[in-house]
């Protein structure tokens, strides 16, 4: 048996799509720049007119996983990094957009194979977001690193034929396995199973 583990290199270039949610971009904005510093640091060339790092903007956090599922798809993008907030306000509309959204960027790597980073902050308060994302400490280059670590991984994987981080989608859907049937057991429309009276 083996360990595998990410590194925060890669012998080749990596390329990243960066989705950012507009809504708070006080917040979405300062997450951006540490995610940049930190994949500058790492030797990615994050230039918007260059060829390993694409910015999608969306109009707010809600709208991160369409379009997260969307870049993994296309098989161009070594990971998926999400970037978004979420404050809490007076009414139970954080819950709704918290809970979707975490869903649906977790759906989007597990459909795809391609590693979709959660970076999307869930605070109470503007001072907590701010704290996140730049005050105290910025979870943008925290999120980079997860980038780096997860596209590192999955190309070892690939690279040692244990999986596979891309797989042949038909532009703009992906059709999911059908789970496999035990070879005992037959299928039967109801109309052919026969129905017997239970016994008193």
């Amino acid at each position: 048996m083996a360990v595998f583990e990410g590194t925060f290199t890669s012998s080749t270039p990596l390329r990243f799509a960066i989705i950012i949610g507009r809504f708070n971009d006080l917040v979405t904005g300062k997450l951006l720049a540490g995610c940049q510093d930190c994949l500058k640091r790492h030797g990615v060339d994050t230039n918007p007119h260059g060829t390993q790092v694409d910015y999608i903007w969306v109009p707010g956090a809600f709208e991160v996983p369409l379009m997260a599922r969307q870049a993994a798809i296309t098989g161009r993008y070594d990971a998926v990094i999400c970037l978004g907030a979420v404050i809490r306000g007076q009414t139970p509309h954080f819950d709704y957009v918290a809970a979707e959204v975490a869903k649906g960027i977790a759906a989007a790597g597990v459909e795809t194979g391609v590693p979709v980073i959660f970076g999307v902050v869930t605070v109470d308060t503007m001072q907590q977001a701010l704290e996140r994302a730049g005050i105290k400490s910025n979870k943008g280059w925290d999120y980079a690193l997860n980038a780096l670590e997860m596209a590192s991984l999955m190309q070892h994987f690939k690279g040692n034929g244990l999986a596979s981080a891309y797989t042949s989608y038909e532009e703009g859907a992906v059709t999911p396995q059908a789970l496999p049937i035990a070879s005992n057991r037959a299928i039967t429309s109801e109309a052919t199973v026969e129905h017997k009276p239970l016994a008193d």
